[in-house]
């Protein structure tokens, strides 16, 4: 028993079953003599229900996770190399992606897919949550800010550890030895200068891209309220077609007993004034 396998069977069995499963592999690595594997099987958190979806979504058909996670992979590269066409295509790209995931799950509440979906914008934010999702680990829900490669740190390194060649370029840059203990050369100052201006080029671009972002966060939301309100009138619009299709239908059945009633009651008429004219026929033949 190691804690990789236990943590597979936990994360990819029954969410109701969880807890009593973590219990159980807990006393059972305890009763072999393995203490800090059972204290540590018992650390292991029960995923919310959107966290399990995303997990069973890895271990069904992982593909369009996986794919998620290439997206996000480029959109750090295109914020990277500051392309705003770039970002903005992916982005949109990002958007569609996760919508087409959200639509092929089995049927869930309004809040739970809300927070799947976020959770998917996490998987494309953030590499290390890209790599718990597609191994099926989630715990819960990751509220990552959508816009989190905007507001990093130039010199920061990502999760990896590795910073990419372009940030260690502009984070570090070879310097030239200085003329005296105390003074710096033109070309320092020269430097100086080039790196304050690429600074404030950066925050400018980043901020642009914030406020784009922030504006098309806006765009979505009007036209996701006006998709409701639209569909909510059409079901609506459904809804009195087929009442008025129902009352139709009860109108031409009354108006076709009525049709009948009246050819009946007009034989009847026929066949009493026949009656009648019969009856007067054999007076008259009496007197």
């Amino acid at each position: 028993m190691d804690l990789d396998t236990v943590a597979g069977e936990l994360y990819g069995g029954d969410l109701a079953e969880f807890v009593s499963a973590r219990n159980a592999a807990a006393k059972a690595a305890k009763a072999e003599g393995d203490a800090d594997l059972a204290a540590k099987i018992k650390e292991l958190r029960k995923p919310t229900t959107a966290a399990a979806i995303v997990n069973r979504l890895a271990r069904e058909d992982p593909d369009e996770l996986r794919e998620l996670a290439e997206l996000g992979d480029e959109l750090r590269d295109a914020h990277t190399r500051l392309a705003g066409d770039d970002l903005r295509a992916l982005t949109r790209s990002r958007g569609e992606l996760v919508r087409r995931i959200v639509r092929g799950l089995d049927k869930m509440s309004d809040t739970v897919a809300r927070e799947v979906e976020a959770t998917l914008e996490a998987v494309a934010a953030d590499p290390d949550t890209a790599a718990l999702a597609l191994a099926g680990r989630l715990t819960s829900v990751a509220h990552q800010d959508a816009d989190q490669w905007f507001t990093l740190a130039a010199s920061a390194p990502p999760s990896t550890g590795k910073r990419p060649a372009k940030l260690v370029e502009k984070a570090e840059p070879a310097r030239p030895k200085r003329a005296s203990r105390t003074g710096k050369t033109e070309e320092d100052r020269r430097r100086e200068e080039e790196e304050r201006a690429e600074r404030e080029r950066v925050r400018a671009e980043r901020e642009r891209l914030r406020k784009e972002a922030a504006e098309l966060a806006k765009e979505r939301a009007v036209v996701e309220r006006d998709l409701v309100r639209t569909e909510r009138a059409a079901e609506q619009a459904t809804a009195r077609v087929e009442d008025l299709r129902t009352r139709l239908a009860e109108a031409e059945e009354r108006a076709e007993r009525a049709t009948a009633e009246f050819e009946a009651a007009k034989e009847a008429y026929e066949q009493a004034d026949e009656a009648a004219n019969n009856a007067q026929k054999a007076a008259d033949a009496a007197r």
